[in-house]
């Protein structure tokens, strides 16, 4: 590589893509790397390609009309207000209204303790900033949401995942591992969970389970943080019971609008107990001074005039058809061996493949064939997930849902007679198809 003769420094040759500021960043940006979903943005969203990989609410089933006439009202009557610097706390009154949508989940809060955030994606990372040290560790359910690993990772957090299966979080797990890092002295600082239509796994933690994860890290002192962006997005039945709704001291919990409404919003809220309340109003005001009051009162506005719960159902109903096209086409076409979890609600579901085949390795070859998933690896921190895939039905149309099934049935069936005429990891060559980055959900 050139130097520099006046300064004796190495450089890098011109139109080189070499980072020249690799040895100045902080020592945690090392850990800011993109994400597996993210990575798929460009293949994705080719129209010829059936993407079973975004989590994308779809929008399109709003009034976008009436959303478009509520905002425009929004600015000529409250334009001076709504264009203005707010709180750091977020608007007082869409904190009530904020109460309200979670009192249909068992909690009685007070707009006090509502933190509003530029949806949960920021509050997970303010709960971050604030409690973790460079080495602490984080308790995550094993997958777990690849935005949650991405913040740990960059906060220089330890990720030890807890067991989970269909039922959720395996308690005895949880009280294994934690005992097993209090004895080499480890530092544990938060337990995260999705207890309700997991993502990436689709599965639900029951009753039961709730109130002895709860018990269990009450008794080892270890901060609950609850990330529940699909808990009103169930298919049957009235909500699960947060487990905020149990223990208002132990437990931080994140909301967001974003799929109950619409992301581009950006809203979501963090509901904490008083002395981490304020904690999070200052690293919120050192992000961003304050966010959008905007989009608060447009959210607001939303929730006032229109029948939201209503609008709740609607979206509940048309992912219920499209969880059942999924499961239906994946019941009729998966080879032998092939395993799925069946949600009760929310956006995905979590498919494991037969012995031998890795999710990583087929993924080129899916888009080859015009259909993309997002590879299990991206949802672990310590090498899991290889056979496993996550498949998202909240997007596509359902005619849509069962071509992109059959797509990728078809792929993993040559993946099979590949492996079963050459071995496992048998590959006839790489298909040319790089996979760059859809959604960030």
């Amino acid at each position: 590589m050139p130097h520099d003769s006046d300064h004796g420094r190495t450089v890098a040759p011109q139109g080189s893509r070499i980072d020249a500021y690799v040895d100045r960043y902080a020592a945690r940006a090392t850990g800011m790397v993109a994400s597996e979903i993210r990575a798929l943005f460009a293949v994705a969203s080719r129209p010829e390609v059936v993407s079973l990989a975004g989590g994308m609410p779809y929008v399109t089933a709003l009034p976008l009309d009436v959303v478009g006439e509520l905002v425009a009202d929004l600015v000529s009557r409250r334009g001076p207000v709504a264009l203005q610097y707010g709180s750091g706390q977020g608007d007082p009154h869409l904190r009530e209204q904020i109460c309200d949508v979670m009192r249909l989940e068992g909690i009685d809060a007070g707009a006090d303790d509502v933190v509003v955030t530029v949806g949960s994606q920021q509050a997970l990372d303010l709960i971050t900033r604030i409690f973790i040290d460079p080495g602490d560790v984080v308790l995550a359910e094993g997958p777990s949401y690849v935005g949650a690993l991405g913040t740990f990772s960059a906060y220089q957090a330890k990720v030890v995942h807890v067991a989970m299966d269909d039922e959720g979080i395996v308690p005895e797990s949880l009280a294994q591992t934690i005992y097993a890092l209090r004895t080499a002295g480890a530092p544990i600082k938060f337990l995260y969970t999705i207890p309700t239509f997991q993502n990436p796994a689709g599965v639900t933690l029951n009753a039961a389970r709730r109130q002895q994860v709860l018990d269990i890290c009450q008794r080892a002192g270890i901060l609950v943080v609850e990330d529940n962006p699909y808990g009103l997005l169930g298919f049957d039945g009235e909500p699960m019971r947060a487990l905020r709704a149990d223990n208002a001291d132990g437990v931080v919990y994140l909301g967001s609008f974003s799929k109950t409404l619409a992301p581009g919003f950006r809203v979501g809220w963090a509901l904490a107990p008083h002395a981490i309340r304020d904690k999070l109003v200052l690293a919120m005001e050192s992000a961003v001074l304050s966010h959008s009051t905007f989009t608060q009162l447009a959210v607001g506005e939303y929730l006032s005039v229109q029948p939201w719960r209503e609008q709740i159902k609607t979206f509940r109903e048309l992912y219920r058809e499209r969880r059942d096209a999924m499961l239906t086409s994946l019941d009729a076409l998966m080879p032998t061996g092939m395993t799925w979890t069946r949600p009760r609600g929310g956006f995905f579901v979590w498919a494991t493949l037969p012995e031998g085949l890795d999710s990583k390795a087929l993924l080129p070859r899916a888009v080859a064939e015009r259909v993309a998933f997002v590879p299990g690896t991206g949802f672990y921190t310590d090498g899991g997930g290889t056979r496993n895939m996550r498949l998202s039905f909240c997007y596509p149309e359902p005619d849509r849902i069962r071509e992109g099934v059959r797509r990728l049935a078809g792929v993993i069936e040559q993946e099979l007679q590949l492996r079963d005429t050459f071995g496992p990891g048998a590959a006839p060559g790489h298909t040319g198809v790089d996979t760059p980055g859809p959604d960030i959900a």
